[in-house]
């Protein structure tokens, strides 16, 4: 955990809420009635501050947050100038992060703000990255189903070891998020950057709400591209896997050319020609071809997209407006 002591006398350290935010109009001003509470508990010893990351929002998510953030100087916004995706703008808002710790939260308030205390607690007891585990979530069975099997291919493919049924809800030390600042990843997969990074990592139980307003931004195109994500930024098993099945097929057919020149030459076998085994076997062909050049095309279009070295995400507008970008440190 970051020494306090580093603090100076007359500050109080400041913890960082980072709250991404979509199309979430509704759900704005409930949230932070929601976060009042917990603020108010922390008011004795930390000072805090809330981070929005607008990914352009269509509607008036942003208008709502002008708004809070002119009545409240704890508020800090900012609007990219397109959206971005989920996962840079949790990132962008980690390298925003003023605080001695940074904690991620969505705002439609399935992950209980209350719960955060806890973050802090085990943060103060000497952990550097406390995350929220999934005991139950209220959705649909066969999504759950697909969440959990996920956690757990991606687990098994991972160079390291990744928490099973964990989200993005977390705590991150200054430590962590400095570390963050050294990353170069156009595809940023932060649950698995995080783990990977080691540290003194805690989980702590509890059961996800359902979301009571707005719809979710997650349908199932967004958390195929996660899983892609998550899977090619922290695995080469799938190339792993091209060869050794591309190894396997040329051991066979090298053993099927051998028998039948042996059943030839030394036994005289007059096999028929097999018009629908040759088929079988050059659709086979095809089919192993055309999937593991897509495997191979998937981490091509990813070194590509990350040698033209584009931004992570744009900054449109800062609120309030005097608001800086803080610098890496060196």
């Amino acid at each position: 955990m970051t020494d306090l002591s580093a603090q100076t006398a007359t500050a109080r350290p400041l913890l960082t809420v980072l709250v991404p935010v979509f199309n979430e109009e509704p759900n704005i001003e409930p949230f932070y009635a929601a976060m009042l509470p917990v603020l108010e508990a922390w008011a004795p010893k930390y000072d805090v501050e809330l981070l929005f990351t607008d990914n352009h929002s269509e509607d008036g998510t942003f208008d709502v947050l002008s708004r809070l953030a002119t009545a409240d100087p704890r508020l800090r916004v900012l609007r990219f100038s397109r959206n971005f995706g989920f996962q840079r703008s949790i990132l962008t808002g980690y390298l925003e992060a003023r605080g001695v710790a940074a904690m991620q939260i969505d705002v439609d308030l399935q992950d209980p703000p209350a719960l955060l205390l806890q973050f802090v607690e085990r943060w103060e007891q000497g952990a550097a990255v406390v995350y929220g585990v999934r005991r139950g979530r209220r959705e649909g069975a066969a999504i759950t189903l697909m969440r959990k099997a996920f956690y757990r291919l991606i687990d098994r493919l991972a160079d390291t070891r990744l928490p099973l049924d964990a989200g993005d809800f977390r705590l991150v030390d200054r430590v962590v998020l400095d570390e963050l600042r050294r990353i170069d990843d156009y595809h940023p997969y932060l649950r698995g950057a995080i783990a990977a990074m080691g540290f003194r990592q805690e989980g702590i139980v509890y059961d996800r709400a359902e979301r009571s307003r707005g719809e979710s931004k997650f349908r199932f195109g967004a958390l195929v591209n996660l899983a892609l994500d998550g899977i090619l930024s922290h695995s080469v098993v799938p190339l792993r896997l091209a060869t050794f099945t591309g190894l396997a097929v040329s051991l066979i057919t090298v053993l099927g050319i051998g028998a039948y020149i042996i059943g030839r030459l030394l036994f005289g076998q007059d096999w028929p020609a097999g018009f629908a085994t040759v088929t079988v076997l050059v659709l086979l062909s095809l089919s192993l071809n055309a999937m593991f050049l897509g495997i191979i095309g998937e981490y091509l279009g990813r070194i590509y997209q990350q040698v033209k070295r584009r931004p992570i995400s744009i900054i449109e507008r800062r609120l309030p407006a005097a608001d800086r970008k803080v610098e890496p440190r060196a």
